[in-house]
């Protein structure tokens, strides 16, 4: 397989706007409400300097999905947790013509080794909302337990809504 994650940087915000651009209609149902600012060049920029800047409080890995040379997603570890809890949250994108190919369970398995690894963390969780099946297989494929429901827990497309939690236990701490 051809596709990666790399650390985001900010000549990626132009690829990305015209990748959000594109999935703007198949990523609606998933995603908050978004300005039209937000699926431009300075736009991404903005968003790719405030995780830049979250990650070097240590709060936040973002990366890009890189697949055949091009930016075809994102992924994003943050809320990042050090101490007893050594934890952190799992958000991501796909664009729609990379779908059911693995590329997004790779990326997480690729993610969950650096959350493991090189951050040392213990436990990664993630939330789908529960129509969401093909989201759910990918964590269950990359190693996810689901532990819960969260009763209108993200406000999407509009309107507060419920959502299947999952979770990743390092096993090895």
């Amino acid at each position: 397989m051809s596709s990666h994650l790399r650390l985001i940087e900010p000549r990626d915000a132009p690829e990305l706007a015209r990748a959000l651009t594109r999935n703007r209609a198949f990523l609606a149902p998933w995603d908050p409400v978004r300005g039209d600012a937000y699926f431009t060049p300075e736009g991404q920029l903005s968003v790719i300097s405030s995780l830049l800047a979250q990650r070097s409080r240590g709060e936040a890995q973002p990366f890009v999905i890189v697949d055949e040379g091009a930016v075809v997603g994102r992924l994003t570890l943050s809320g990042i947790a050090r101490g007893p809890f050594r934890s952190c949250d799992l958000g991501y994108w796909l664009s729609e013509d990379r779908n059911g190919r693995g590329i997004m369970t790779s990326a997480v398995g690729e993610a969950i080794d650096w959350a493991f690894g090189e951050a040392g963390l213990h436990r990664v969780q993630a939330g789908t909302l529960r129509h969401n099946v093909a989201s759910q297989r990918v964590l269950v494929k990359a190693g996810f337990e689901q532990y819960g429901i969260a009763p209108s827990y993200l406000e999407i497309a509009g309107r507060w809504q419920d959502h299947v939690l999952f979770q990743r236990i390092d096993d090895s701490t």
